[in-house]
């Protein structure tokens, strides 16, 4: 069995690598660099690790599984033929739940405790603590809104939970209730929610059905003292409708840890509004995340050649 494998999955790439090959030493493990490497090694290979270019995709004769070691499977099903094909994408859901939860509150308290303005004074050592009288946002009893309670939603919960935060979420499908949760409600709900939510923190993955789903209109419902937290996906806010509201006073603040485009582009106007913070789409990237992500990577090894099912099977249809 051959797996290539395109990605850079952070430090100690290769050591991992030789891992799989002493787990696995029946396996042949291909560590590619660059797109026409992937071109090149992908007409054998029975599993792909990584993203393929329609182009390798198409010259793939015999691949039956795709593993993407994150959770976002957006740039996969738009890969042509992807989704009608008969290969089984999977991801590693899981590891990224916690270290992202913990970024939503390091977005959120940056904002309500004015943070960028406090280490500016230390690094000015200006000591002015008048300045910052009834500045603070207290969390306790504020209203949280979460949009999906998958595992990202679910880890936010417990941390607002913990806040003393009433915690409201939802989500298109049928998700387990959980005691830190006062009420999931379906999507035809999403405006209340919004309306209700001094935080409203976007969990949910990125779809043509989530594309923009937090337009203009939405935005407008949201309080002036609310704070919004994207932290799964770009895209599913409009973004400019999102400028204008924070230019304008409309809310409080936003705390960004994905954009539209990313790199977010030198000349948007996000850099520099004052009640924005933001981070480059990094909030995931502890070392446990990756520990974890190469767990499971193993583990649907061992399953694979075992002819037993996978963990974290995607749907290909849904996009998630």
């Amino acid at each position: 069995m051959k797996v290539v494998v395109t990605m850079q999955e952070g430090r100690g790439t290769d050591q991992f690598i030789d891992e799989l090959r002493a787990d696995f030493p029946g396996v042949e493990f291909v560590l590619v660099h660059s797109g026409s490497d992937q071109l090149r090694e992908i007409p054998d290979a029975d599993v792909l690790v990584g993203r393929p270019s329609a182009e390798a995709f198409r010259a793939a004769k015999q691949l039956r599984w795709i593993h993407e070691m994150g959770t976002g499977i957006d740039q996969y099903v738009s890969v042509e033929g992807l989704i009608e094909s008969d290969v089984t994408l999977t991801n590693a859901l899981g590891p990224h739940a916690n270290p992202m939860a913990d970024h939503v509150f390091a977005l959120l308290l940056s904002l309500t405790h004015c943070l960028p303005e406090l280490f500016e004074d230390q690094r000015a050592r200006r000591w002015e603590m008048m300045k910052y009288q009834d500045r603070y946002v207290e969390l306790d009893s504020r209203t949280m809104g979460i949009l999906a309670l998958g595992g990202i939603g679910r880890a936010v919960a417990r941390r607002a939970h913990g806040f003393g935060m009433k915690v409201y979420a939802a989500d298109i499908g049928q998700v387990p209730g959980m005691p830190e949760v006062e009420e999931i409600w379906g999507l035809d709900r999403l405006d209340e929610l919004i309306g209700i939510s001094d935080v409203f923190v976007i969990t949910a993955p990125y779809t043509a059905e989530t594309h923009h789903l937090i337009d203009r209109r939405r935005i407008g419902l949201l309080k002036p003292t609310s704070y919004l937290i994207a932290i799964s996906r770009g895209g599913i806010v409009e973004e400019p409708a999102l400028i204008d509201a924070l230019r304008e006073g409309r809310i409080a603040g936003a705390g960004l840890d994905v954009t539209e485009v990313e790199p977010l582009p030198q000349d948007s106007p996000l850099w520099g509004l004052p009640n924005v913070v933001m981070s480059p789409h990094a909030s995931a990237l502890t070392p446990e995340l990756y520990q974890g992500r190469r767990k499971v990577l193993k583990e649907n090894i061992r399953r694979f050649l075992a002819d037993e099912p996978f963990i974290y099977v995607c749907d290909k249809q849904a996009g998630f």
